[in-house]
């Protein structure tokens, strides 16, 4: 039945808004500002448009079967097989539909997996779980140790199951590894034999697959960019393609024998554009090789980079965001990182946190119950095509270069991830990337979270490697700001104090409260204590409660027009009553020279280098 605004009375009160009627309402609000300064880019440099237009003649990508729910898996890492098995049950009772394996020094474990992939830990870790009870497994096999795959093979056969009714993901991965790493063995050609021959051996016992995994994540954990990541998870599922057939596998059933992974941040739109990409970028692959497209099997797994230590608890916000995303993109099976994940190996609670974060947004949300809701957004699909011109690009130059494992030799893709990480790392610190409870928003007094006490294991390497290039290290946005909190605990430790300093107010509350809320924010994101103060009036009564404060250092703070009347008066008191280094929270305009003779040392205000401001103010202080 179409509805139309006849049948909704108070709809039909208003008058139908057009994209003309926005752009007049905006315009009003920019007062003669030019439009473009509303436009945002992403780290791509793809255009961002406050307002599109809704897209027309576009049809639904297709993804998961209609209204069918995406897998709810949870990752089994922990090193002791009986522990790992009590969490898999109590994950399995509890909402997950599947478990993901991982093994001590895979590329993607942060830290914890099995110790090993022995027959005696996997049949241990498996212990009670009924493998065809139609949950999905989902196995990492870390390159160079164990082989996993043929062990849960075997136990497969031990317990007398038919491999074609499981399903068994074995996420081959070598291409990923490899690139985290830095490192390989041999050259990819002396790969594709031996690897092609496990394949072709799994499917001769009568499993369906998939068996490799296209894995992005290592883009997104090293600080690479959506494209660059799509385009990395291209080029490697072509070559696990090329891989298959060349073992003496049919083109069709060697694409079926490939499944794909990316990151999900909590940018919530580019993450649904990203995976809707992957699907056509991999069709156009398809329809190259001569094959009809088929709906992929896509993994999604919430960002690593994104987690922080401080403010655990905000992880669960981004964790949601990520998750309602990646569902929304059309991922088939998504694998949440417990909320406590960069502190240590995550205990009962943040398990379940992680399961239900995914059981709410499906049970109640009925996020599922829609097939491809941005089709037809204006912005998501633009998003999507712009992303897929540029990964189809990106992809083509990684091609050129010979393919994705001579690509990483030649560094072609770790150049490109570098730069982008650079902009991001310097946009985190200067407080543009906002990492709530982190670089924003700091809690000097938080609890501490529970982990489980489990010691991380290092990431496993190639002792006889004759490859050698720059890896793909992962890394998480937040930590130059902890190691800053690091230090203020340490002190906190050992002295019994935090670094301090001193909020000296000018003038009333209406004149400071704004940028002494900011300056507060500020220092204390590095851990050093912002300690409050009432307005002053009187420099002398201003440098009187400095020096009983006996902090080191002072931070000026005050309407520009205070600023203007009192504000080198100020310094030259704080500067007389023992201060060492002054700051003041603003920024100066025209009285900078006038400040800093009157010893004022720096300024701090939004879109200023915090992270230098507060490393420089470590170092002021260990020279004290």
């Amino acid at each position: 039945m179409t509805t139309t605004t006849d049948d909704l009375p108070l709809a039909a009160d208003f008058a139908p808004a057009a994209y003309d009627d926005w752009r007049k309402l905006v315009d009003g609000v920019l007062k003669g500002a030019p439009f473009e300064k509303l436009l945002g880019k992403t780290y791509d440099g793809l255009k961002i448009d406050p307002i599109y237009r809704r897209a027309t003649n576009l049809s639904p990508i297709a993804g998961r079967a209609a209204a069918a729910p995406w897998q709810i898996l949870q990752r089994v890492d922990h090193p002791d097989a009986a522990q790992a098995n009590a969490q898999a049950l109590q994950d399995l009772e509890n909402g997950a539909t599947g478990l993901e394996f991982e093994f001590a020094g895979g590329p993607g474990t942060r830290g914890f997996g099995l110790a090993d992939a022995s027959k005696k830990t996997l049949a241990r870790a498996c212990g009670g779980v009924h493998l065809d009870a139609g949950i999905m497994i989902a196995l990492n096999p870390v390159l160079g140790r164990e082989n996993a795959g043929e062990t849960f093979a075997d136990m497969v056969e031990a317990r007398k199951l038919d491999p074609a009714t499981l399903d068994l993901h074995f996420n081959y991965q070598a291409l990923s590894t490899v690139a985290v790493r830095g490192a390989a063995s041999a050259a990819w050609a002396d790969y594709e034999k031996p690897f092609g021959k496990v394949v072709t051996g799994l499917i001769k016992r009568g499993f369906k697959g998939p068996f490799v995994l296209a894995d992005g994540r290592p883009i997104h954990d090293a600080g690479g960019s959506d494209v660059q990541e799509l385009a990395f998870t291209l080029a490697v599922a072509l070559a696990y393609l090329r891989m298959l057939e060349a073992a003496g596998i049919d083109l069709d059933a060697a694409r079926a024998g490939i499944s794909f992974r990316l990151s999900a941040d909590a940018d919530q739109f580019l993450t649904m554009a990203k995976f809707r990409a992957l699907r056509l970028l991999w069709a156009r692959v398809e329809q190259a090789c001569g094959l009809a497209p088929k709906p992929i099997f896509v993994n999604a797994q919430t960002a690593w980079r994104m987690l922080t230590q401080r403010d655990a608890n905000v992880n669960m916000l981004r964790a949601t965001m990520a998750t309602f995303a990646a569902g929304l993109g059309g991922a088939n099976a998504i694998t949440v990182l417990p909320h406590t994940l960069a502190l240590g190996l995550p205990d009962d609670l943040a398990r379940r946190i992680a399961r239900n974060t995914q059981l709410v947004l499906l049970e109640e949300s009925n996020l599922a119950k829609v097939s491809d809701p941005a089709a037809g957004s204006g912005s998501i699909e633009t998003l999507t095509s712009q992303l897929c011109e540029a990964a189809w690009t990106l992809f083509q130059e990684i091609e050129k270069a010979g393919g994705i494992f001579a690509a990483l030799e030649h560094g072609l893709i770790q150049n490109k991830v570098a730069a982008t990480r650079t902009l991001r790392e310097t946009n985190v610190a200067k407080r543009r990337d906002v990492l709530t409870g982190a670089s924003e928003f700091p809690n000097l007094h938080e609890a501490d979270f529970a982990v489980l006490d489990v010691s991380p294991a290092r990431p496993a390497t190639f002792g006889d490697a004759k490859i050698k290039f720059d890896a793909l290290a992962p890394m998480r946005l937040a930590e130059p700001f902890e190691a800053l909190r690091d230090k203020s605990d340490a002190a906190l430790k050992t002295g019994g104090a935090r670094p301090k300093i001193f909020l000296a107010n000018l003038g009333t509350a209406a004149d400071f409260t704004a940028r002494a809320t900011f300056a507060k924010s500020f220092f204390e994101t590095g851990g050093i204590e912002a300690v409050d103060s009432e307005g002053f009036a009187d420099a002398t009564a201003l440098a009187a409660a400095f020096k009983a404060f006996g902090a080191a250092m002072a931070c000026i703070c005050s309407s520009d027009k205070v600023y203007a009347i009192s504000a080198t008066e100020a310094a030259r008191a704080l500067h007389g009553a023992g201060a060492r280094h002054i700051y003041l929270a603003g920024r100066p305009g025209d009285q900078e020279a006038a400040l800093r003779a009157a010893g004022i040392g720096d300024f701090v205000f939004a879109g200023g280098d915090a992270l230098a401001t507060l490393r420089d103010a470590y170092r002021r202080m260990e020279q004290a």
